[in-house]
């Protein structure tokens, strides 16, 4: 009777679970069956939740209009090097701020995370300026500089410092006992460990960079060097219409390396995060 009722209470959950996530998975099911249909059929009333002629025309006007695989490779490249570069100031700075003690440390750890108040539009303009004067401006920089060492970089650090203040201080002192030195304990024990929560940082720093929007419409002017998120608003006809199943088509693929990177990395991004308030 109990293992009935118990299987009962599962599939009563699984269908509360489907219901609620009918309106997080239909916007991207709208998109991607409407990137599919001509303009006519994408407000038709009544809707139509399958095309009734699947084309795809869209995706191929997609290449046709803009240097769509350049912005691609360039979002994708972009989104790496943040990625690497963001996991190794955060494990560095997080390791640091959590294993060694210097003057001024809690102090100079909440001048950081002051950092996370100042919106971005504060900064954009004198940013905007200093990259200017380095003749930076409509290059790749200023999106690869501003995350590592921005915002994005500031909340990483926090994640790692709870992340290593949690690991039991034995580690390091057998590692001591066994002759490694500061740098070698981080690289060979505390790092190794650190996986959930480089997965986590990982997953965040990769969609953040990849969603930027601000900064790439200030600081790019070349089609040719646009993001994807600049990309997507270029798609307009000769009156500045929007050109729907277009749009819905770019920004199809534009959706297909978030769901793949979550898709893959979700497990190490609860973990990460489960382990940010433990200690500290």
């Amino acid at each position: 009777m109990s293992r009935e009722l118990s299987r009962r209470t599962k599939l009563l959950l699984y269908g509360v679970l489907m219901v609620l996530a009918v309106p997080f998975v239909f916007p991207t099911w709208w998109m991607v069956t409407s990137s599919l249909k001509p303009v006519s059929d994408i407000f038709a009333f009544p809707p139509k939740l399958l095309p009734v002629d699947a084309e795809l025309d869209a995706y191929r006007r997609v290449f046709e209009l803009q240097p769509f695989g350049q912005q691609y490779l360039n979002s994708l490249y972009i989104a790496l090097v943040v990625t690497v570069g963001t996991l190794a100031v955060a494990a560095l700075a997080g390791y640091a701020f959590a294993r060694i003690r210097f003057p001024g440390q809690n102090v100079l750890f909440l001048v950081i995370l002051a950092g996370l108040l100042i919106p971005s539009e504060v900064t954009i303009v004198p940013l905007f300026q200093m990259f200017f004067k380095l003749g930076l401006v409509d290059t790749h920089w200023p999106l690869i500089l501003v995350p590592i060492l921005g915002a994005p970089s500031v909340l990483a650090t926090f994640i790692m410092r709870q992340f290593f203040i949690s690991l039991p201080g034995e580690l390091e002192e057998a590692a001591r006992v066994d002759g490694l030195g500061r740098f070698a304990t981080f690289w060979k024990i505390a790092l190794p460990l650190s996986r959930p929560a480089l997965g986590a940082v990982a997953i965040f720093t990769f969609l953040h960079s990849w969603n930027l929007y601000l900064e790439p419409i200030v600081f790019l002017s070349s089609p040719e060097k646009f993001t994807l998120p600049q990309a997507l608003t270029q798609f307009v006809d000769a009156y500045g219409g929007p050109m729907w199943n277009v749009q819905l088509a770019a920004a199809s693929m534009t959706a297909l390396p978030v769901l793949v990177v979550f898709v893959i990395a979700q497990k190490q991004f609860v973990e990460g995060l489960a382990h940010t308030g433990l200690k500290g």
